[in-house]
């Protein structure tokens, strides 16, 4: 899955979904190929039609042109086409829920309050990511 958008500067950028390093990710680009960003989540094994989204970050010098916004939107659009119900751990993706939840429901999407068990798989998650 590639998307192809553009950021508030008009300038063309690529998402991406990115499965093949420890930890997943939907990535954003510019440039021709320079990575600016990450969306990262884990897919829950008890729950195969779940993603734990819980960290999105955009490197500074890409800072302004909105691409984390893409970012979200992106990975919320391929949730929705996945049917796959989405968790909010990461505050960016909490936040645009609690906004336009309401929208995000009447396109098909999903979404529920993170537990327990949630922040548990992600802190796993990170603490196996780092030793590999």
């Amino acid at each position: 899955m590639t998307e192809q958008r553009t950021d508030k500067t008009g300038a063309p950028v690529s998402i991406a979904l990115d499965q093949d390093r420890a930890i997943s990710a939907y990535t954003v680009s510019v440039d021709g190929g320079t990575l600016a960003g990450r969306a990262e989540f884990v897919d829950p094994p008890q729950a195969a039609d779940e993603r734990v989204f819980f960290h999105t970050e955009v490197a500074e010098e890409f800072g302004g042109r909105g691409l984390a916004g893409l970012l979200v939107r992106e990975a919320l659009t391929d949730s929705i086409r996945r049917n796959l119900t989405v968790v909010p751990v990461c505050p960016l993706f909490a936040r645009h829920l609690k906004e336009h939840g309401d929208e995000y429901e009447a396109e098909g999407g999903k979404f529920r309050r993170p537990r327990p068990t949630d922040l548990a798989l992600v802190k796993e998650t990170v603490e196996n990511a780092g030793d590999a």
